[in-house]
């Protein structure tokens, strides 16, 4: 969560960070897990620890966290860690609706259903185009980059969104407020990874009662 808010300009350089009771209290866990999560973003060079003043942020190292280019934020109080519940998973033709990216006619489709923290906010359809390869079912995880990383050596590099308004799809869950039909926030998003092609192409609906789309100029 830190690393994501360092990449995401909520924590910017030079920042002093709370006391540590203070942070784990917040966080809900022990100061002994808190301090190896500080002496872990110590050693990627994100934090300054100075004895006896404090913890300090550092933001000029490049971040490479799995979350750092996740745009969705609590509407009240901003940040919170993104989580998902897949929906379904499974490979089919890419649709008219997309633009041209990839070199297969097809891809792996993810829909999920995504959170920050406890609180549902947003659906999701990824694709993921088939020449990059396959991903067995077993190996997803919350963090698609992580899996891509895992599963087929892939590391999305960069990515450009598009912000506008779209019709909520029919196969989205009762969890998300905004029902099918309604008309939502709506992202989509064309992704890179270590190829002049784009890989991933995604369409996001979001609930704007309980999330804000965020980008900061840091």
């Amino acid at each position: 969560m830190m690393i994501r808010d360092i990449a995401a300009g909520r924590l910017v350089d030079g920042q002093k960070l709370p006391p540590e009771r203070q942070m784990a209290q917040a966080h809900d866990t022990t100061v002994r897990t808190l301090r190896k999560a500080l002496a872990e973003l110590e050693a990627q060079g994100l934090l300054d620890r100075r004895q006896g003043s404090g913890n300090y942020i550092r933001a000029g190292e490049p971040t490479r966290a799995v979350y750092s280019m996740f745009r969705l934020e609590h509407a009240q109080g901003g940040g919170g860690l993104p989580r998902a519940r897949l929906l379904s998973v499974g490979s089919h033709p890419k649709d008219a609706g997309q633009p041209a990216y990839g070199s297969a006619d097809h891809g792996t489709r993810f829909r999920r259903l995504r959170f920050l923290d406890d609180t549902p906010i947003a659906v999701e359809e990824i694709w993921l185009d088939g020449g990059a390869g396959a991903i067995p079912p077993e190996m997803v995880q919350d963090s698609l980059y992580l899996t891509y990383k895992r599963a087929l050596k892939l590391w999305i590099t960069r990515a450009e969104d598009r912000v506008g308004l779209g019709i909520v799809p029919d196969w989205a869950p009762p969890d998300f407020t905004p029902r099918p039909g309604s008309t939502t926030a709506f992202i989509q998003r064309l992704s890179w990874a270590q190829t002049q092609d784009a890989v991933e192409f995604s369409r996001t609906w979001y609930d704007t009662d309980r999330a804000l789309y965020v980008q900061r100029l840091v």
